[in-house]
């Protein structure tokens, strides 16, 4: 009797363990479509060993002038194998538009934006999209407001995160991403 509650205990350790790792390795292996766009886009297959910035938008949020400095990090990082993709979400207070094509205009006209964002997501709850549900079991941390910021590294797990009030341009985002970035590219399989 000894030996078999052991044994699954020791068993019960190990799919707790196996299911991270599961997790962190399927984090980027979902589809999404591009915002107001209609084929879905694999992150794995298009982003897959690229170093991410991965966040949550909202157009009408009073950290919303963060869009700048997310896309001046795109531009500055995107040629060393980085990108930011944005998800919008309104979630909080629902400060994002319901119609997509509106949320395109505002982030190209008023910000300029040209990093990749996509489908209008639920980040929290029981709703939230399997993607940042993931992000919340690999890094124990839901997004608290829009703006809520993930570095992923080229191996595809979350290397940093950093909340609203934190700006895509402050020294510790920027040393995450450049760290994140001295790594090797993974070899294809």
């Amino acid at each position: 009797m000894r030996i078999r509650s052991g044994f699954l205990a020791l068993c019960a350790t190990c799919v707790v363990v196996s299911g991270v790792a599961l997790a962190a390795a399927g984090l980027l292996d979902r589809s999404y479509r591009p915002l107001a766009g209609k084929t879905p886009v694999n992150l794995k297959a298009t982003y897959g060993g690229d170093v991410l910035l991965i966040v949550n938008t909202a157009s009408k949020c009073g950290f919303t002038p963060q869009f700048e400095a997310l896309e001046g990090l795109h531009a500055k990082y995107k040629g060393q194998g980085f990108a930011v993709l944005g998800f919008p979400s309104g979630d909080f207070k629902s400060q994002e538009f319901e119609d997509e094509k509106q949320i395109q205009e505002f982030c190209t006209l008023t910000y300029g934006v040209k990093f990749p964002m996509f489908q209008k997501v639920h980040v929290i709850g029981a709703e939230a999209t399997p993607l940042y549900r993931d992000l919340e079991q690999e890094t124990g941390a839901a997004p608290k407001w829009n703006f809520h910021k993930y570095v992923i590294g080229r191996d595809g797990r979350v290397v940093a995160n950093f909340g609203s009030k934190t700006t895509p341009d402050a020294p510790e985002v920027v040393a995450a991403i450049e760290n994140a970035l001295k790594a090797p590219r993974p070899k294809a399989h």
